[in-house]
């Protein structure tokens, strides 16, 4: 027996309703032959009566009853299906896999998600935390979708990478620590450090800046997570350097004091994705979104 025809059972479903085949033919802008012709294909595919001819109106017999209870639920999923491919091809509906680093997820990632959620509440951000030497890897394995990655990185044809922000570095310095209005390399070189773990970008703009001035300095611990490295500045275990992403009260916890440096030193950031033409919809309102928060 061949597959059900969805176009008949809407027919079926239709003259059930309506209670005539000329009624019917006028809801679905049909000619009334074609209605007749698809109650008869389905009686002949299926091997019985579904409706009773004659009389004033039409009624489906048991069986037909019972393709009608069924068929209403079949268009139901057929319409579900059609408006969710619809919704996925507009960018309604979808999931998109973001990597990052943990500075941004604190302090910029909430704010994207936020109006994401507002205006696209039926796509899902799916966040790994990752620094950006894998995020790239994971892009180029298509494992993700956007990245959001310290720059300079290497160039790769296959995915295309835009400024995004460009956040200056600062000190953070216990409050109980005499300091100078601007930090330099050699007041920082005999103080106890917060660095970065030593295989992020962070780590080598850090030391980048060092050795311009002609140091190698030594971290008192190395961690990856920039919220644990001001507690500990908070608890004096030393000085640390980093983005400052958000301005006002909120980027300066309390017993820390956020210096400028001088040398003066920023953190470019890029977002990254493979071209607009293989994106879907989804993705390509994230990085609408996140064009909202771009920086000069």
């Amino acid at each position: 027996m061949r597959e059900l025809n969805l176009d008949q059972l809407r027919t079926l479903v239709s003259i059930a309703d309506l209670g005539t085949f000329s009624a019917a033919a006028r809801a679905l802008h049909l000619a009334q032959p074609t209605v007749s012709l698809h109650i008869s294909e389905l009686e002949a595919r299926l091997g019985a009566q579904l409706v009773v001819r004659g009389g004033r109106s039409v009624v489906p017999t048991a069986a037909g009853a019972v393709l009608v209870e069924r068929a209403r639920r079949l268009l139901r999923d057929a319409d579900d299906a059609t408006d969710a491919v619809k919704r996925h091809v507009e960018g309604r509906l979808g999931r998109v896999r973001l990597g990052t680093s943990t500075g941004i997820v604190v302090h910029l990632l909430p704010r994207v998600l936020e109006l994401m959620a507002r205006a696209h509440p039926e796509i899902d951000v799916e966040v790994s935390i990752l620094g950006s030497a894998e995020t790239m890897e994971r892009l180029g394995q298509g494992t993700l979708d956007v990245g959001l990655v310290a720059t300079p990185q290497p160039a790769r044809r296959e995915l295309v990478m835009s400024h995004w922000r460009s956040d200056p570095m600062m000190a953070f310095i216990p409050t109980g620590w005499p300091a100078p209005k601007r930090i330099t390399p050699p007041w920082l070189m005999d103080k106890p450090l917060i660095f970065n773990d030593s295989t992020t970008h962070m780590y080598r703009l850090t030391m980048e800046w060092f050795a311009k001035a002609g140091h190698t300095p030594r971290a008192r611990i190395e961690l990856n997570y920039t919220e644990a490295m001001k507690s500990l500045v908070v608890a004096g275990y030393g000085a640390a350097l980093l983005p400052l992403e958000q301005a006002g009260a909120a980027a300066t916890p309390n017993g820390v004091q956020v210096l400028p440096l001088k040398p003066a030193l920023t953190r470019h950031t890029a977002v990254v994705h493979r071209p607009l033409a293989a994106l879907d919809g989804a993705t390509r309102n994230l990085l609408q979104t996140l064009a909202q928060f771009r920086q000069t």
